[in-house]
């Protein structure tokens, strides 16, 4: 039944369906919704999932997403309201569903390798071939997909509708300060002894163990897929940490900058340089800057990744001063980094053949050797693998879909009569920005980003309601006082009317 892992990883899988209807039944709502999220991505094996014909894998993502669906189903007795207020936000929707059964029927042919043609005759040499072909794509791929889609999507829609208030997302930002403290005792064990939790209790390593050492010792990957998602984790609970000092009473900022101090400790524990830039750079700005500046730079922020892989194919991005800025600093990442633009650019141009809707699944969007099918390309980011997959269409649909909560909160912020953004969803809009950030050179999006991403935009839409209200409000009493105000006293001698 299991892909991959031991009976530890089958029981964790099965077993956490009943862990979240226990949490549902002792946790309000709100906290029981983000713990399945969060509880989920924390501890459950990767790799591992159960396959079942018809639909996607069932693993760690799917399997805590629809369980607390169904549970907030039950307990609704309806349906989670499913497009967003917007008709920009329904339409991004509708794309991110729909692109990926499109793709599917713009790649039905297969992709064969080491294929000689002499006039009319067709050579194909296997015993050169590394990998025979790719094959192509059919219409059950594309119910798949749209499938795979829906069940990303599901905490998105959950957060919307449950985590919408300023008191959600409170909890949003301490369940990640707690989060933080349950994974400090794991990840100081496997800094001194090397990553082997996850082996030891589900019977194999998530990734490559030579990337767990760094600088001359380990860094923890613990449940995660990598050292890097582990790293942007500690960098999400210092941003909490850092929420929480900000917006607490005076009396109790001095406890709370201490447990900042704990999250900048576990981002350095890490040992993973573009976390701590981000701690470095935007905790600061938690604990310094007014909610609106928070804002206009995460507008900023997703902007600039949004446009990031127009820049990149149009040559704006100067790609070969970076390489020599990061040169003076480590030869080593210098010569990473631009092994990484040389193979973003060859999947650019691959992906110029589809760019509307991309190559589709079974790794069709990677650069291979015509003659040896060997592959050519290795891939990092987040929007590459979007565009390759599903093309551009597919990249603005769900990067659309991620900046949507930034801008929504932002515009209505600046709307008349708006009241005042807290700190505590200012902080969070960051967090979504930089997580935004972090997927052009990694593929941290995760099930818990698109519940930040759900709760903020339901939080803007309750403030547009919220405004309006107010709006509306305002003009129906200055219409009732003007007719329904107080009478003049009439004067004791007669009128005279002209």
């Amino acid at each position: 039944m299991l892909e991959i892992g031991n009976t530890n990883a089958m029981l964790a899988l099965l077993g956490w369906p009943i862990a979240i209807i226990v949490m549902f039944r002792k946790m309000p709502l709100e906290r029981a919704l983000i713990w399945s999220i969060l509880g989920g991505y924390m501890f459950l094996p990767q790799l591992s999932a159960f396959n079942f014909p018809l639909v996607p894998p069932l693993n760690k993502e799917s399997i805590p997403n629809l369980t607390a669906f169904f549970v907030c189903w039950s307990l609704w007795h309806r349906m989670p309201a499913l497009f967003p207020q917007g008709w920009v936000g329904r339409l991004l929707l509708i794309l991110f569903i729909v692109s990926p059964a499109v793709t599917v029927l713009t790649n039905l042919e297969p992709i064969q390798f080491g294929v000689d043609h002499f006039g009319t005759m067709r050579l194909v040499d296997h015993n050169a071939l590394e990998v025979p072909g790719l094959p192509g794509l059919r219409i059950y791929d594309s119910a798949s997909a749209l499938v795979q889609q829906v069940f990303l999507m599901l905490p998105f829609f959950l957060a919307r509708e449950a985590l919408s208030t300023e008191k959600a997302i409170r909890e949003i930002l301490f369940a990640l300060v707690i989060a933080g403290a349950m994974y400090a005792p794991l990840m100081l064990w496997e800094v001194r002894f090397s990553p082997q939790l996850h082996t030891r209790l589900y019977g194999f390593f998530q990734h490559d163990f030579a990337q767990a050492m760094r600088q001359g010792g380990f860094r923890p990957f613990v449940f995660m897929p990598h050292g890097l998602w582990v790293a942007f984790f500690a960098f999400m609970v210092a941003m909490a940490a850092a929420a929480r000092a900000r917006s607490a009473p005076a009396d109790q900022t001095g406890k709370l900058l201490l447990v900042v101090g704990f999250g900048f400790f576990l981002v350095v524990l890490t040992k993973s340089m573009g976390p701590l830039i981000y701690t470095l750079i935007f905790v600061p700005s938690v604990l310094i800057l007014r909610p609106r500046l928070h804002l206009l730079l995460g507008v900023v922020i997703v902007s600039l990744v949004i446009a990031y892989p127009m820049l990149r194919g149009s040559g704006v991005v100067p790609t070969h001063e970076i390489i020599q800025e990061v040169q003076q600093i480590s030869e080593e990442r210098a010569q990473s980094l631009e092994y990484r633009f040389n193979n973003e650019d060859l999947i650019l141009n691959h992906v110029a053949d589809k760019p509307l809707f991309g190559w589709g699944g079974w790794g069709r969007f990677m650069v291979y050797d015509p003659a040896t099918g060997e592959s050519l390309t290795v891939v990092d980011g987040q929007w590459i693998i979007v565009i390759g997959n599903y093309g551009w269409l597919g990249y603005i649909a769900m990067f659309g879909l991620l900046a949507l909560p930034v801008f929504s909160i932002w515009r209505e912020a600046r709307r008349p009569g708006a009241q005042p953004v807290p700190v505590t969803v200012s902080a969070l809009v960051l967090v979504l920005a930089v997580n935004m950030l972090d997927l052009l050179p990694n593929a941290t999006l995760i099930p818990f980003t698109w519940l930040m991403a759900g709760a903020l935009l339901g939080y803007a839409e309750a403030m547009r309601t919220a405004t309006l209200a107010a709006r509306n409000a305002g003009l129906a009493r200055a219409h009732s006082g003007v007719v329904l105000g107080p009478s003049r006293p009439t004067p004791d001698r007669p009128r005279t009317l002209m």
